[in-house]
């Protein structure tokens, strides 16, 4: 069964950038027609897709993140990472990595970590 684990620092200036890095156990990140995406929950609101690395390297953003968001892999490690830059305190929110399956269901999701963006 895959398993995936959120890593980075729980606290973030305002202004810089947050990076995150999911790693996976139990399957491969180029496995075809999978992709291994990004998500939050800021406090008391729903959940928001950020973006997706598929299994070619290909990536795709939310279009209200994009200007602000970058995935990456790094296949050696089987991790792929989230950057967002310039952040507010309005990006404090739970992030999760998942994994998006052939038919688009997020059937395996990290434990999530809080990032909280503060002075």
């Amino acid at each position: 069964q895959v398993q995936l684990q959120e890593s980075g620092p729980g606290l973030v200036k305002p202004s810089q950038t947050l990076s995150l890095t999911c790693t996976v156990s139990d399957g491969s990140i180029t496995t075809s027609y999978y992709a291994w995406s990004w998500i939050r929950q800021p406090p008391e609101k729903g959940l928001e897709w950020m973006g997706v690395i598929v299994y070619d390297g290909s990536t795709y953003y939310n279009p209200s993140l994009k200007s602000r968001t970058s995935i990456s892999r790094d296949t050696s490690k089987n991790q792929f990472s989230l950057q967002l830059s310039s952040v507010t305190p309005e990006d404090t929110a739970v992030y999760y990595c998942a994994r998006v399956g052939p038919s688009g269901g997020f059937a395996y999701w990290g434990q999530g970590t809080q990032v909280t963006v503060s002075s």
